[in-house]
């Protein structure tokens, strides 16, 4: 399972770590990723992704998980979040 937030594209960045004396040694930081189970209002069904808290706040702001993706670019979203992306647009469309 990579660590790769599925809304946001959010992954691994590697920096350093700086000890009191100046040394340096490489490090990665990691995305805080939780599971979470997120509703379609327009599907009326619940999907479980892996999401980064940043993202989550993101789609709380933006009203929703139909909002968050009608916005987000393809080249962020896994190959799930954009079969959902995809099924909420034809959804929208024939209602």
């Amino acid at each position: 399972m990579s660590r790769v937030c599925e809304l946001s594209g959010k992954g691994p960045m590697s920096g350093n770590t700086v000890s009191h004396a100046n040394n340096k040694s490489r490090r990665r930081f990691l995305p805080n990723l939780n599971d979470v189970t997120l509703i379609s209002d327009v599907l009326g069904q619940s999907f479980k992704l892996r999401v980064s808290a940043a993202a989550l706040r993101s789609v709380d702001h933006r009203g929703g998980l139909d909002a968050y993706l009608a916005k987000a670019k393809d080249e962020e979203l896994s190959t799930a979040a954009q079969k959902i992306k995809k099924d909420i647009a034809k959804a929208q469309a024939s209602a």
